[in-house]
């Protein structure tokens, strides 16, 4: 019987490696069953064929794609640099700024708001955080379509979930997360009357997807269009 060649041998021992990396919760079913699926295929193809080119193919595909899928699903332990958070807003996802503009919000505040969206690409950590501190006054799940998040009608269109959450100091602001093209399933953690914190999970979008914060006008605006944030961790805006 021949022995399992070098490449698969790799693989296993990187998944061995996956108790060294904190996985987010919602991740955890995907990557198990993943794993085993891979696994039986690539076996299959081993003992299936004479030649070993399809176990090959199959195994540096299904390798990239995996450690893509793993990478989507971590779940970084982070803290905000700072113990002031008054008045501070943060990023609630890794992304890209794909937002910055002055809208009619008609929904729940019927007056202009500043939007800032995000925009997470499959390669991106999924996991969100709350924006402030404060008390979270609303929650509501909205089913809807799934356009290309990035596109301005997605944040009406698509599915999403909204969050209002009121400062210490009485400012509401608005956290929208926001199912893309290929996301259907948006999880909420968020329950009205608690309590949140920055540092706190708020939620998780699974594959790419979006979410929206409005702001207060007077707001001032710390990151600028095509810029990188980091949840938790990039000041997006202060507020007046």
């Amino acid at each position: 019987m021949q022995k399992a060649p070098i490449i698969y041998l790799t693989m296993i021992k990187r998944i061995k490696k996956l108790k060294k990396i904190r996985i987010h919760r919602e991740g955890t079913d995907t990557l198990i069953w993943g794993f085993i699926a891979i696994a039986a295929i690539a076996l299959i193809l081993w003992r299936a064929f004479d030649t070993k080119i399809p176990f090959y193919g199959f195994t540096v595909i299904s390798t990239i794609t995996y450690c893509i899928v793993l990478n989507f699903f971590q779940c970084p332990i982070r803290f905000f640099p700072s113990e002031d958070t008054e008045k501070i807003v943060v990023a609630p996802a890794d992304g890209k700024i794909v937002v910055i503009e002055e809208v009619e919000e008609n929904k729940y505040f019927h007056e202009k708001r500043v939007l800032i969206s995000i925009f997470m690409s499959l390669f991106n950590v999924h996991a969100n955080w709350f924006p402030v501190d404060g008390e979270i006054k609303f929650v509501h799940h909205q089913n809807g379509n799934y356009h290309k998040a990035w596109l301005p009608k997605a944040s009406e269109e698509n599915e999403h979930a909204d969050i209002i959450i009121r400062t210490p100091e009485g400012d509401e602001v608005l956290c929208r997360q926001i199912a893309g093209a290929m996301a259907r399933r948006i999880v909420t953690y968020a329950k009205a009357g608690e309590d949140c914190y920055i540092d706190e999970h708020l939620g998780f979008i699974k594959f790419g997807s979006r979410v929206d914060i409005y702001l207060p006008l007077g707001t001032e605006v710390c990151v600028k269009m095509g810029q990188k944030t980091t949840g938790d961790q990039t000041v997006i805006a202060k507020l007046k």
